[in-house]
């Protein structure tokens, strides 16, 4: 399992890298998100990577980060979604924002990927939504570029935690928090930040 590459970009298009490592160009499928983030032929530069074999089919997949390549991992055990779809999702959908899509339910979102059907985007929340949704409660597997979650506190300090490990701001998730009932379990308190956060967001 190749699990990372660190070496020189050479070549670079749409939704492809090349990085060479040790005198071999390793091609490898990314997001947007990580393409803009490759920066200019001939740096260095860094992604972790997925090997997917299938048969007659063997493709290195690279991100820019942990949290891009386990949404990936995760859309792909969602029947129906193959490696295709799962980048294509994620180019139009950062980790944060998709997460927040899951975890509210909106399968909307996620239908305005091309190739998408309304039926693999309900599939696709109604197979990762409770994952997602205690994942976020613990913080870890969102936490910006592999820090730490910081000290959890009551149940609304651990939502404000779980959001701003998301991507917000402590004060947009201090205030989405405060407008819910904090009396809850963290989980529901969450979930209702989260569709606070998503109607803001549209």
């Amino acid at each position: 399992m190749i699990y990372s590459l660190n070496g020189k970009l050479i070549h670079k298009e749409a939704y492809l890298a090349v990085i060479e490592c040790s005198g071999v160009g390793y091609a490898c499928r990314v997001t947007y998100n990580t393409s803009a983030k490759l920066g200019e032929i001939g740096c260095e530069t860094f992604l972790y990577t997925y090997l997917y074999v299938k048969e007659d089919n063997i493709e290195l997949f690279g991100f820019a980060d942990k949290q891009e390549m386990h949404f990936f991992k995760m859309l792909l055990s969602v029947s129906g979604v193959g490696p295709k779809m799962a980048l294509s999702i994620l180019s139009d959908i950062e980790p944060h924002r998709l997460a927040l899509v899951i975890v509210s339910g909106d399968s909307k979102v996620i239908t305005k990927t091309k190739g998408v059907g309304a039926k693999t985007a309900q599939r696709i929340v109604l197979e990762l939504k409770d994952k997602v949704s205690k994942e976020t409660v613990t913080a870890d597997s969102f936490s910006p570029a592999g820090a730490s979650a910081p000290p959890i506190g009551d149940n609304a300090s651990e939502a404000i935690t779980a959001l701003v490990a998301l991507g917000f701001t402590q004060s947009q998730a201090a205030e989405a928090v405060g407008k819910t009932d904090t009396s809850l379990e963290t989980d529901k308190i969450l979930k209702s930040a989260l569709k606070i956060l998503s109607t803001q967001n549209r």
